[in-house]
């Protein structure tokens, strides 16, 4: 669409004012005192509409703005925008500013109401949460300017066009960086503590203390010393952990504005920064009906870009995943013993037993751990009052679906797998717990 170059406007207080005294005039046929009132008053309002032009144009660029963006947006969260005004007129200014955000964003009116004195500075900040990878285009800011009489109006268009991608939630990673807290975290001021495991990493042998695990104990030692001793241990490093994607058409289901792939895609860069914080290796896949984005699991300094790069990526295809090609191609490519942390979603115990023989096979050589959701409005429509017979049967479907998932629960812990049923909203703090969970209890 082309710009109009057109930057003076007259405002509704000069039409309002020019209707008043047209109603003068045709007073005036009646009564000839009120036409010459409306004579008076029209070149009036003519000469203070040229003073208001005058004072407004009177000075170049009245009106400076610069606007203040993060190098990137994260999706999910808020993200603070902030932007600079400076009043360059000799006068108080009276602004409105409109703000050309992102279609994604679904706002025309986003409007500022501003007043600045003479040569007066001021910082608007105000924040935007995404719901959706990608990028996002803003425009120009579109400022209105008035003096004091309030008769016209200057047009500023400033702030520059300019594009920002948004990633996957990085703003929340520091929320989780003391989840991540090893005994590699030295700092002045802080104390060195040593996380105890039961993986085969053996450390010392110690003097009991009462909590310690009594299957750690070594009687040869125990003996020697004639008072009860115990092995420890500490947790192994270096292991391989990969997050897993599904970009299948059940992850596009919405919750809180963000789709279930969203959300996993923002629980695997968090859970891969913990990861990295652990010193473990952190790598990621994605799968549909072929797997993309592959990022072998490494813990170079890199990995967490590369990561971030191949999520802003990720996006579905709305087809049926296909876990046997899944199967097929981490059999081949993943060698050794690692941790598969499996993003999916399963809504029915059918749907489950679809994907079991393969999620049978993949836990053979490697700790599967498949984290799928809740759906939350089961939960809204169980809870609510029923007094119909037809939101009776919703809320018995509903409490079916809901046993459903306990029953996948139950049904994956029978074949050995791991599994985190969650809401939407704790995906990523449950996920982040599972791990630090199986790696304490030195599963893989």
């Amino acid at each position: 669409m082309k710009k109009t170059n057109i930057t003076l406007f007259l405002n509704n207080r000069f039409f309002y004012s020019i209707a008043a005294i047209a109603i003068l005039f045709v007073v005036g046929f009646f009564a000839p005192i009120f036409f010459e009132i409306s004579k008076v008053l029209l070149f009036m309002l003519i000469g203070l509409t040229i003073v208001d032009v005058f004072l407004l144009y009177r000075t170049k660029k009245g009106i400076k703005l610069e606007r203040n963006l993060p190098e990137r947006l994260s999706n999910g969260d808020e993200n603070k925008i902030s932007l600079a005004l400076k009043n360059n007129y000799p006068f108080v200014a009276h602004l409105s500013l409109i703000e050309e955000l992102p279609y994604q964003f679904q706002k025309r009116d986003f409007t500022f109401y501003q007043q600045l004195k003479k040569h007066e500075e001021k910082n608007i900040h105000y924040n935007l949460t995404p719901k959706e990878r990608g990028v996002y285009e803003f425009g120009n800011i579109n400022v209105y300017a008035n003096s004091a009489l309030k008769l016209a109006t200057k047009k500023y268009v400033l702030g520059e066009e300019t594009s920002l991608k948004c990633y996957p939630s990085f703003l929340k990673l520091r929320e989780f960086d003391i989840k991540a807290f090893n005994n590699a975290t030295t700092s002045y001021g802080t104390k060195k503590v040593r996380r105890i495991g039961h993986s085969l990493e053996f450390e010392q042998i110690k003097e009991y203390v009462s909590g310690d695990d009594i299957r750690t104990l070594n009687w040869k030692a125990t003996a020697k010393r004639n008072h009860f001793m115990v092995n420890q241990y500490v947790e192994e490093k270096s292991q391989s952990v990969y997050a897993i994607i599904d970009k299948g058409r059940a992850m596009q289901m919405t919750f809180n504005g963000l789709s279930l792939l969203d959300y996993a895609v923002n629980a695997t860069l968090a859970i891969s920064n913990v990861i990295l914080r652990k010193q473990d290796k952190a790598g990621m896949l994605s799968f549909s009906t072929k797997l993309e984005d592959w990022v072998v699991a490494e813990r170079r300094n890199s990995q967490m870009s590369l990561i971030s790069e191949a999520l802003h990526n990720i996006k579905t295809n709305f087809a049926e995943p296909d876990f046997s090609t899944l199967y097929s191609v981490v059999k081949r490519k993943i060698t050794h013993r690692s941790l598969l942390i499996l993003f999916t979603n399963f809504e029915t115990i059918d749907g489950l037993y679809r994907q079991l023989p393969y999620l049978r096979a993949l836990a053979k050589n490697h700790l599967l751990l498949v984290v799928f959701f809740k759906n939350t409005e089961l939960d809204a429509m169980i809870d609510s009052k029923s007094e119909t017979i037809q939101q009776v049967y919703d809320s018995i479907i509903a409490e079916k679906f809901l046993y459903e998932k306990k029953r996948i629960v139950n049904e994956l812990k029978k074949y050995g797998i791991q599994s985190v049923l969650t809401k939407p909203e704790d995906l990523t703090g449950n996920s982040i717990n599972k791990y630090l969970e199986l790696k304490s209890r030195g599963l893989f």
